[in-house]
């Protein structure tokens, strides 16, 4: 790469570790802070889910105007809305105008993300393209790992520390990027952009998603999110409860299961993969997987249950890529439809499984811990049936 576009990286970088790590500092403080304002487990489970139905919402749209009104336009546009967001979350005690604060991120990272990415593909060749997303993906598992320890170690000089800290660098931020960074799109391609036909909705796409053949890999996809979401959703109010657990424990834990899932992704998945197959890692993993939300029913004490969560995540670490891989292979040349098939049920995921865990911790708070389990299981259960018929159907056609 140029120097230029070393350049233009970096601040893209720092963008998306800003972007998901400002949220990741108010996780550990964030069950004592709900506690302060008389809220338990579905304002928890809000929190998430509705800075994810946001998004959901507004990535199709911020996509395209990524493309209509320029890529520097949009990451401004969205580093404003997270940085607005946390002045916000910082300046009020209201439940309600935390719940506005969350669409207002949730709408900020749907102008943010797609827009880094697109701006990435500019910059780059094709032979640049895999390192570009790569070092953009590291910024982003960066923000998850440092986040949530930098959050626990403010939570010393107050509750609300977290929320002032990540708004003001957010801000910091946002002025860096206006005064710095370089529109990447020519004006001859924003031009064009405007007059390009329009894609079709997202719901007709999952419409149709039904008679593809990686349909069951979507629908893991979902369940993987929707477990994973709903055990991040309550994780740090279950501890904080049932252990008796610390900001800084809290900050620990989410921290190291950040780490395990970096070191899993760059080190250990390709190996597994090529050796077992991807069935066989799937099938294994998700048995892992629903083992771990189980296991979570008997952990007796803080250091048993953070054990678990690693194992819990470990799972997680393996399975999403070998989803992503398994639904690119079934794909054929429909690539960018499946992909984007795959996002949206991702996101299905994330808004649901908050929300559903929220009102069952409220309810007892080993349901979401329960739910978890019979979802993986039963998931597991149709994979296997699935890939059997599929096999199947090779076999048939082998002979044929």
């Amino acid at each position: 790469m140029s120097p230029n576009q070393r350049k233009q990286m970096l601040i893209l970088m720092v963008n998306m570790f800003i972007a998901i790590g400002s949220f990741g500092i108010i996780i550990p403080i964030l069950p004592a802070y709900l506690a302060s304002i008389h809220q338990g487990g579905i304002a928890a489970g809000l929190m998430i889910a509705i800075f994810a139905g946001a998004q959901l919402v507004f990535s199709p749209v911020a996509g395209r105007w990524a493309d209509v009104y320029g890529r520097k336009k949009m990451i401004v546009y969205g580093l404003s809305g997270l940085t607005l967001s946390m002045f916000i979350f910082y300046g009020t005690d209201s439940i309600w105008l935390l719940y506005a604060s969350r669409v207002v991120g949730g709408i900020g990272a749907a102008f943010l993300i797609p827009a880094i990415f697109a701006y990435i593909a500019d910059i780059t060749t094709i032979e640049q393209r895999a390192r570009g997303n790569s070092m953009i993906s590291a910024a982003m598992s960066l923000g998850i790992v440092i986040g949530p320890g930098i959050g626990g170690f403010l939570a010393d000089y107050g509750l609300k520390m977290p929320f002032l800290v990540s708004a003001l660098v957010s801000l910091v931020s946002v002025i860096f990027s206006i005064a710095v960074l370089k529109e990447s799109q020519s004006a001859e391609d924003i031009e064009a952009a405007k007059h390009a036909p329009k894609a079709e909705s997202m719901l007709k796409k999952i419409a149709m998603s039904g008679s593809t053949p990686y349909f069951i890999p979507l629908v893991i996809t979902l369940v993987m999110s929707f477990g994973l979401l709903a055990y991040e959703s309550v994780l740090g109010l279950f501890v904080a409860k049932q252990y008796g657990a610390s900001p800084q424990q809290i900050a620990w834990m989410i921290t190291a299961t950040g780490i395990v899932s970096v070191i899993v992704q760059l080190f250990i998945v390709d190996r597994i993969v090529t050796k077992f197959g991807e069935g066989a890692v799937l099938n294994f993993f998700l048995g892992v997987a629903a083992a771990g939300f189980l296991l979570t029913l008997f952990a007796k004490d803080y250091n048993l249950f953070f054990g678990i969560t690693l194992l819990i995540f470990l799972a997680s670490s393996i399975l999403r890529p070998v989803l992503n891989t398994l639904i690119s292979k079934m794909a054929g040349k429909e690539q960018g439809f499946a992909m984007g098939l795959n996002n949206a049920y991702m996101s299905i995921g994330n808004v649901l499984g908050p929300t559903c865990a929220g009102l069952l911790y409220d309810v007892h708070i080993l349901y979401p811990f329960v739910l978890g389990a019979l979802l993986l299981g039963a998931t597991l259960l149709i994979t296997i049936y699935w890939q059997r018929k599929t096999a199947q159907k090779g076999l048939k056609k082998s002979y044929q």
